[in-house]
């Protein structure tokens, strides 16, 4: 796994855009700090830049490097989290524009997969997290379900023994309202 985890960071240095095995779907990502690759990446999925993407992380503690602002309840439910949890957190910075919507929100996920979280721990950066397909098409729940339109416009395919992931659905997603509030967006 070292030699591949290597490999996958050089390349995201380099700007380039992955096709990799996450602790939910498989996923499109690059260095969430490259406004070039998170533009290919809209350009693959065929999204408006208007709409936002989602990062993932490896530990908590780096939410501060991302999150301007925590709200209150964050950590707590933070740490009741059991399984694959996306936040959004209502003031982002230290992205490009790119990755933010109007509102200056920010979707993150604290990764539960091994491979990720040493993928993200080599980087030392955030990784953008988007599903393996067009905009406004279904989810592809596993490798094999992903279009060949995706997977030949990515640079580099993360091998399939890497995907430990069983369960093949989206995150839950929870936006945080004020300090002390959220919703539930995706259950």
């Amino acid at each position: 796994m070292e030699e591949e985890i290597k490999r996958c960071v050089e390349l995201l240095l380099a700007g380039k855009v992955l096709l990799y095995p996450t602790d939910t779907v498989w996923g499109l990502g690059c260095d969430a700090t490259n406004a070039d690759a998170v533009r290919k990446i809209f350009e693959i999925k065929k999204r408006q830049e208007s709409r936002s993407m989602l990062i993932l992380l490896d530990k908590a503690d780096k939410l501060p490097l991302y999150v301007r602002k925590m709200p209150l309840i964050a950590w707590d439910l933070l740490q009741m989290t059991e399984r694959p949890t996306t936040y959004i957190y209502p003031t982002a910075y230290n992205l490009p524009d790119i990755m933010l919507p109007e509102d200056g929100s920010i979707a993150i996920r604290i990764v539960q997969d091994s491979f990720c979280q040493k993928l993200i721990h080599a980087l030392d950066r955030p990784l953008v997290s988007t599903s393996a397909n067009i905009s406004g098409e279904p989810t592809a729940p596993t490798f094999e379900a992903i279009s060949e339109a995706i997977r030949s416009q990515v640079d580099y395919c993360v091998p399939v023994q890497y995907a430990a992931s069983t369960d093949f659905k989206p995150s839950r997603m929870i936006k945080f309202v004020d300090d002390y509030n959220f919703t539930v967006i995706r259950e």
